[in-house]
């Protein structure tokens, strides 16, 4: 059995360096140009207050904006409810497929047909721009 003892020395070496590293980066983390012992001060009206009544929670909120009368709100939902169904037809129900064999076949040679082309090993049949 044999030791490597160039092996230990440095590793440990390395490990005692990375430790007296890591202490000097956190010391000099730890000073600070900026005076920290002061305490923050508060902002005066932070805070709740004491006004020796009980709070009044019957006064209504106030909106952020002018709110949509009924009417609006209709007309928004029938042009929601419009630009949907409008949407919906685009997308519903593609034509059907003539020959299913033919989009088999094509699915099969598409793939090493695409990468023929982008290999440059182009077919004058495939592409008749090809050189």
């Amino acid at each position: 059995m044999t030791i490597n003892i160039g092996e230990t020395v440095f590793f440990d070496a390395a490990r005692f360096c990375r430790i007296g590293a890591a202490i000097v980066l956190l010391g000099i983390a730890g000073c600070s140009s900026t005076n920290t012992s002061a305490p923050v001060p508060m902002a005066e009206n932070a805070g709740p207050k004491d006004t020796g009544t009980f709070p009044n929670l019957n006064i209504p909120p106030k909106v952020a904006n002018k709110q949509l009368t009924q009417a609006e709100t209709s007309a928004k939902l029938a042009e929601l409810k419009a630009d949907g169904s409008a949407q919906g037809a685009k997308n519903s129900g593609g034509a059907a497929v003539a020959n299913q064999a033919a989009l088999a076949d094509l699915a099969t040679k598409h793939g090493p047909q695409t990468l023929k082309q982008i290999e440059g090993k182009c077919d004058p049949a495939l592409d008749p721009t090809c050189k």
